[in-house]
């Protein structure tokens, strides 16, 4: 039997969606929340961020240790994320705990915000700041995105700042989730061994006394521009190249070439900046890939070099993409999506690797996509296609950064 796609809205605005496998012998659950560091003012900067460790520190009725001596006892996997434009929070369980597992995530989105709490992990994040300036590429990364997106919100940082972090305020923490984190503005989703009807009920029982929110995301076109700027570490001994160029976005159907056009410029194996960078000792790291978010995607380059080779490394790569442009073949773009179908047809034998894919598209499109319809839509991908592509987001203008000794 296939996959069968079901949905249903509360009388609040909340969206219920899911798959159900009849195949599947776990089943998996995520409340998904379209906000992320793109909504945030400058001055809460990393408010998104902080608000999913507050999650975790308790409700009215449960305490920090509850939260997540509950999970365990469930035997799930758990976990949370926050990044520029979407928050999640999601569960995989055995069927039996389907109920325990939507309740424990109703009591995981409705925080207490004590202040105690909050003076606590505003530490912890503090530190995770610190650690991500000992990560090069991590604040290579950060600084990237900003150079690139400029004013534009997706170039905030989604951990925050020092100076940010530092000042927020519980009131802000409330404030900032009773606008954003509810119904009109987030979506449950479910995937695996479950009974909709029964997953309805729950929802209604759990989720459908929230209050609507009408949270509103500001949407402007970035500006973009070639530049190139180059960070320098004396204590490393590695050099760290990213860079960042123009390409579809979350709603374009030309997201899946590009998707594919990535995989065969710069797949971690077999990709022509494999042969070209890695297996000639030039780069120990080469990587090309695609960010599709929500209005404005982003083709992204990575390279580590020995710093002497970083300069060599940027212009080969370079030089790989204009020539992508006139002898791109069959037999590649064939390689890539038969790569690609794999990882689509194994994910969907995975309740919570079809969960991201299931709560992100009803997030940021509002339908629902099976793996069928993304084999279809693969499937028509042609060489032709791509150059197509490749003249409408020609990799350029590109924004560089470098971060190394030299």
């Amino acid at each position: 039997m296939p996959l069968r796609f079901q949905h249903h809205q509360l009388s609040n605005g909340l969206d219920v969606i899911g798959e159900h496998n009849p195949d599947a012998r776990t089943f998996a659950a995520g409340l998904y929340v379209k906000t992320g560091s793109r909504d945030e003012d400058r001055l809460l900067c990393g408010i998104s961020h902080f608000l999913e460790h507050m999650m975790f520190k308790g409700s009215t009725e449960r305490n920090w240790e509850a939260m997540n001596r509950i999970f365990d006892e469930l035997g799930a996997r758990y976990n949370a994320f926050t990044t520029q434009e979407t928050t999640g929070y999601y569960a995989g369980v055995l069927p039996e705990y389907t109920q325990r597992t939507l309740e424990h995530l109703g009591h995981l989105l409705r925080p207490q915000l004590r202040d105690e709490d909050v003076q606590t992990e505003r530490k912890v994040i503090l530190e995770e700041i610190a650690m991500y300036q000992d990560e090069p590429a991590q604040r290579l990364y950060d600084h990237l995105m900003s150079e690139h997106f400029g004013e534009h919100p997706l170039g905030l940082s989604v951990i925050g700042s020092n100076e940010s972090v530092g000042a927020l305020t519980r009131q802000q923490l409330a404030d900032y989730f009773s606008s954003r984190y509810g119904p009109g503005n987030m979506v449950l989703a479910v995937s695996g061994c479950f009974d909709f009807d029964e997953i309805q009920s729950l929802a209604e029982r759990y989720y459908g006394r929230w209050k609507r929110v009408n949270a509103v995301r500001h949407y402007t076109d970035p500006t973009y521009r070639q530049r190139q700027v180059n960070l320098i570490d004396a204590k490393l001994n590695r050099q760290y190249t990213m860079a960042l160029a123009p390409a579809p976005d979350s709603a374009d159907p030309r997201r899946f070439a590009a998707r594919v056009l990535c995989d065969v410029i710069g797949d971690a194996e077999g990709s022509r900046l494999y042969w070209a960078l890695v297996d000639n000792a030039i780069a120990e790291e080469a990587d090309f890939g695609f960010q599709p978010h929500d209005r404005a995607g982003s083709y992204y380059l990575s390279l580590v070099t020995d710093p002497d080779r970083a300069d060599e490394a940027l212009e080969i790569a370079r030089r790989e993409l204009q020539r992508i442009k006139s002898d791109l073949s069959d037999i590649e773009v064939d390689r890539a999506k038969t790569k690609i179908a794999t990882g689509i047809v194994l994910g969907g034998e995975s309740p919570m690797a079809r969960l991201g894919a299931l709560g992100g598209e009803w997030l940021y499109n509002g339908t629902y996509r099976s793996i069928e319809d993304d084999l279809k839509t693969l499937e028509q991908i042609t060489p032709a296609s791509l150059i197509d592509l490749m003249i409408e987001f020609p990799f350029s203008p590109m924004s560089v950064c470098t971060l190394g000794p030299k």
